[in-house]
């Protein structure tokens, strides 16, 4: 049976290349994102059906929600660095702001489109989120909005795992040939970070998709409320 994938944060890093994993397998494949001309072009080169959401914002959510067919697979990848502060506020305020934006883009993204889809996941579906190992380091108002996805999807498992669906979050360490630093990312920072790791190599998007598709296959139904860390050993858990 051709399984129903939706991907949140779809048009691009790692959610566009899961996208287009899913795509190559033969699965309908739904993404969103937030700007019409980009989700247009991703949905058109992947071949995949693409739907404009803001997914931090509850009512094009619910909206979302109630034109999606049956799903066996959510991939919650919508999320990225909060924006720099401009400097024009009252210091409290834009930190105030910066958080709001962290937790917004990074932590409720994945638990309004969750809440507002998981009577559409088929039983021995899968929910998967896209974490970060900021959230084991010095990772500011992102490490902690990615910390309290791991902590809610603790909870979720418990919620779902009697319907047979599985729920996990993949934490990824340094993923190259992504904008995630927003081409703030320098030479040296990029070899400290390749450093870090055990094998000597930065991440890529496959690995990262390979491990979704694990995730969301039959060998994994007895793997939920974890999270996994991709990330080359550049952090380790015993």
């Amino acid at each position: 049976m051709t399984r129903t994938v939706l991907i949140t944060g779809g048009t691009s890093g790692i959610g566009r290349a899961v996208a287009a994993a899913f795509a190559a397998e033969g699965a309908e494949v739904l993404l969103t994102g937030r700007t019409p001309a980009t989700v247009e072009a991703t949905a058109a080169e992947l071949g995949v059906r693409g739907l404009v959401c803001d997914a931090s914002d509850p009512g094009r959510v619910q909206a979302l929600a109630d034109q999606l067919p049956a799903l066996d697979v959510l991939v919650n990848a919508a999320g990225g660095l909060p924006p720099a502060a401009t400097g024009d506020e009252p210091a409290l305020a834009a930190l105030l702001a910066q958080w709001e934006a962290a937790l917004a883009q990074n932590l409720l993204t994945a638990v309004l489109t969750t809440a507002a889809v998981q009577d559409r996941l088929r039983p021995g579906g899968s929910v998967v989120s896209i974490g970060s190992i900021g959230a084991e380091r010095r990772g500011g108002s992102y490490g902690a909005a990615k910390a309290a996805l791991g902590a809610w999807n603790a909870s979720l498992s418990a919620e779902l795992a009697p319907r047979g669906i599985t729920c996990n979050v993949i934490s990824a360490g340094y993923i190259a040939g992504t904008n995630f630093f927003q081409g703030q990312l320098s030479e040296e920072r990029h070899r400290a970070l390749v450093a870090e790791t055990h094998d000597k190599r930065a991440g890529t998007v496959e690995d990262i998709t390979a491990t979704v598709a694990f995730l969301a296959s039959p060998g994994a139904r007895h793997l939920t409320g974890q999270t996994l860390h991709v990330n080359g050993g550049a952090f380790t858990t015993r």
